[in-house]
């Protein structure tokens, strides 16, 4: 008898972390299982540990080797996190997107503001509308989240049926869209779902988020109460809080003035999808030093302490249009992403230094999340009660936390899962049955380099402990043509005893190359790899790290 279709799912990126979503549903036997992908996002750069890298992608070497296969990218909504990478690696798959008008018109602008960008199609879905997509019917699930027309994908095959949730959170009193829409995932509930794979991010939290018309309220009274200028910084994407700041400074009788180009780009494609209805036209930073300081207020990029970012440069008085003085305000409306609390407690310090005012959801509601809690996870649960739970989108503390409350809540079975790990969903008994080549793609500059590309790795250990570069000529005999040269980057000038670094490395370079043995003097390659040793270990000895070296030998 023939074996049945297997229903898999891999992870890719977005499980065991925050970010860099990428997930893979399979269908089929072998090599003949149609693939569909599930977002295409990114992560973000820590400098400190990655310097020079700004983006992070998942790493699409199994999926590009089954590109023939890949039916399909489905887009759950438009945050980075979630769409982030498709201009960079959909080149590389050429396969047909599917989205809503919304993250259709935010991906058209996000590509227009791009130097030379693929050409990338983009079919746009109804909000709650069905497509076939190969063997996959895929239904578009309207969520609440703190970005435009965020669905949960309800996905059918013949193996059963499969709800990923992407990012949710239930709101019960908007600002924008509709809540959550409970009545059709008790519908799909009803219908039977194999498999709910399900966003983890607070699921160490107990309780219920907050509504986005809560931080409203917060936002206009503190507006309203506010001296002298006022800058707000959130998420560029979140259409509620940009309506809601808009809605505080109306009744506060200030002008909206827009700093930074992601904000103006995600404010023009609201405005042409209807969710900026009624709300005044915003104003160019070119205007901001027209209005008197109680009538006017910044909405600002770089609430992450990104320091290109609008924010950053205003708390350095670094930028051209925008300034801010003692006794005006900055509202902080968002959260600190795990990473940059040091950037933006350096923001915060500063502006603070400078007696501006600063308020944070520490001590106010100006902030909300746009990921559900517990008791919204038991809802979710007990609406589409599944036969199987995987926990997603979240670091291993919020999977296992999720899977703990899924197993309390009575869900039959329960498997936490890594990205790379190949999951069989149907038939028989879920598992893991395989793992695919998984891992991070760096956006160096214009290069996208592997995880472990010599030109990251060696970065990383410059920025730890500097480098020490020795060049020296050899003549035919194997003697010294001239005195070698030394420079060292990013190690101490002077030893502990006060004693020039350069000079000690230069004594060690040629005493070095004197004690060779005469026939290896004429080896270039051996007198390079000796010195290299040498001055290696002797600032090892001197500063207590191991720097990078390089000894460039010539023949002359």
């Amino acid at each position: 008898m023939a074996r049945a279709d297997e229903l898999s799912f891999v992870p890719l990126g977005g499980i065991g972390e925050i970010g860099m979503n990428l997930s893979l549903y399979g269908l089929g036997k072998g090599r003949q299982r149609s693939w569909l992908a599930v977002d295409l996002g990114v992560s973000f750069g820590n400098e400190e540990h990655l310097p020079g890298i700004d983006v992070v992608m998942p790493d699409i070497r199994f999926i590009e080797s089954e590109k023939k296969n890949l039916v399909g990218l489905v887009l759950t909504h438009a945050h980075e996190d979630h769409f982030g990478a498709i201009i960079d690696l959909w080149p590389r798959l050429q396969c047909p997107i599917y989205a809503t008008k919304f993250s259709a018109a935010l991906f058209e602008a996000k590509c227009a503001s791009e130097r030379n960008p693929p050409n990338i199609p983009v079919t746009v879905i109804e909000s709650g509308g069905r497509i076939d997509i190969g063997p996959f019917n895929v239904e578009f699930v309207a969520v609440q989240h703190s970005i435009p027309e965020s669905h949960a994908l309800a996905i059918r095959t013949a193996e059963g049926l499969v709800i990923h949730t992407g990012d949710w959170k239930l709101d019960p009193t908007p600002l924008i869209g509709e809540p959550t829409n409970e009545k059709r995932l008790r519908e799909l509930g009803d219908e039977g779902v194999l498999a709910l794979v399900g966003d983890s991010t607070n699921a160490v939290r107990e309780g219920r988020s907050a509504s986005e018309r809560e931080v409203a309220l917060g936002l206009a009274e503190i507006i309203k109460a506010a001296k002298g200028r006022v800058a707000v910084t959130t998420f560029a994407s979140n259409v509620s809080r940009m309506r809601a700041v808009a809605e505080a400074a109306r009744e506060a009788d200030r002008e909206v003035v827009l700093i930074g180009r992601a904000m103006e780009r995600v404010a023009q494609v609201a405005r042409e999808t209807g969710y900026l209805d009624g709300i005044a036209p915003f104003r160019g930073a070119d205007l901001y030093g027209h209005f008197p300081p109680n009538k006017v207020l910044a909405l600002c990029t770089g609430s992450q302490g990104e320091p290109r970012a609008a924010l950053a440069r205003i708390a350095n008085d670094d930028h051209p249009e925008v300034t801010l003085n003692k006794g005006d305000t900055v509202i902080f409306s968002s959260r600190t992403i795990p990473g940059n609390e040091k950037a933006v407690g350096a923001i915060i310090n500063g502006l603070v230094s400078q007696g501006i005012k600063v308020i944070t959801d520490r001590t106010h509601m100006v902030h909300v999340s746009g990921h559900p809690r517990r008791d919204e996870l038991r809802d979710m649960i007990s609406w589409v009660r599944p036969q199987l739970l995987i926990p997603a989108h979240g670091e291993a503390l919020h999977l296992s936390e999720h899977a703990s409350l899924a197993r309390s809540c009575g869900v039959p079975k329960v498997l936490v899962c890594r990205n790379g790990d190949q999951v069989r969903l149907a038939p028989g008994e879920p598992a893991i049955v395989e793992q695919v080549p998984s891992g991070r793609l760096y956006k160096d500059g214009k290069i996208l380099e592997d995880q472990n590309a010599r030109a990251v790795v060696a970065r990383r250990r410059l920025a730890f402990a500097g480098g020490a570069f020795v060049a020296l000529a050899l003549t035919e005999q194997g003697e010294l043509a001239d005195d070698p040269q030394v420079d060292l980057v990013g190690i101490p000038e002077r030893n502990a005893a006060g004693e020039l670094m350069d000079e000690l490395i230069y004594d060690v370079a040629v005493a070095t190359f004197d004690n060779l043995p005469r026939a290896k003097r004429r080896d270039s390659d051996a007198v390079g790899e000796a010195i290299r040793r040498a001055v290696r270990s002797a600032i090892a000895e001197q500063w207590g790290k191991k720097t990078v070296c390089v000894v460039h030998v010539l023949e002359v």
